[in-house]
């Protein structure tokens, strides 16, 4: 039985986007190339459908520039760069998820009653680093990265912590004992920083959690549309 031919609009309807949005598709690669017409109007097939289905549905879990390397490999019939693309995809969901539990850990550390809080004898770079069991010099290198902001004696010169760059320093140790980088850590103190403290944080993580959760749901769905236009080839 033959195939029924589509129009551009046939498949933009379905989802709302323009004709112009498939033809540009197409020539990114992310659909294969349409047939033509004897008056050169584009004729696409049952499968550009399924091919527009599956990206769509890739996006929301694996963001653009991904879902289009996925797809051109599909269209190229380069299944072991397609494959590697959709686990590498997976995989960053799982250390984001990793660094979610590895957050909601050390911000319940900080938040137990055995946390002693700062004293004035923390207030230097000496005593932080006693309190933690680390060199002084490691706290010189967290201020390098950007984990730590420490403030200047006006008198000494000296380094000088308050009790929210303690707090991060807490934070970071905690961090580095689960084998967290330098830059993730300080991404996750600015994080802090911007909600205002650790309270505030808390409050997001359950959002944070939420839409890891979405994007594995939109990728477990995408996969679906994926698997029925690799078959549809």
């Amino acid at each position: 039985m033959r195939e029924r031919r589509l129009r551009p609009v046939d498949l933009a309807r379905e989802h709302g986007i323009s004709t112009q949005a498939v033809r540009n598709y197409e020539e990114d690669g992310i659909l294969p190339a349409a047939e033509r017409s004897p008056h050169g109007y584009r004729l696409y097939r049952p499968a550009h459908a399924e091919a527009l289905r599956a990206f769509l549905a890739l996006v929301p879990g694996h963001g653009h520039q991904v879902a289009t390397d996925i797809m051109r490999a599909a269209n190229e019939d380069d299944m072991e760069t397609l494959f590697r693309l959709v686990e590498q995809s997976h995989a960053r969901l799982l250390e984001d998820r990793r660094t979610l539990d590895a957050v909601a850990n050390a911000l319940s550390d900080l938040t137990s009653p055995d946390v002693p809080a700062p004293t004035a004898k923390d207030l230097h770079i000496g005593g932080l680093a006693r309190r933690l069991g680390v060199q002084p010099a490691t706290l010189r290198k967290w201020e390098s990265a950007g984990i730590l902001r420490p403030e200047r004696d006006r008198a000494t010169g000296y380094r000088t912590y308050t009790a929210a760059t303690v707090r991060d320093a807490h934070l970071a140790h905690q961090l580095r004992r689960g084998g967290y980088l330098l830059e993730q850590i300080a991404d996750v103190i600015e994080k802090v920083r911007t909600a205002g403290g650790i309270t505030p944080l808390e409050s997001t993580l359950e959002d944070w959690r939420s839409r890891l959760n979405a994007r594995g749901l939109a990728m477990l769905k995408a996969s679906a549309h994926l698997a029925r236009y690799l078959e549809h080839r």
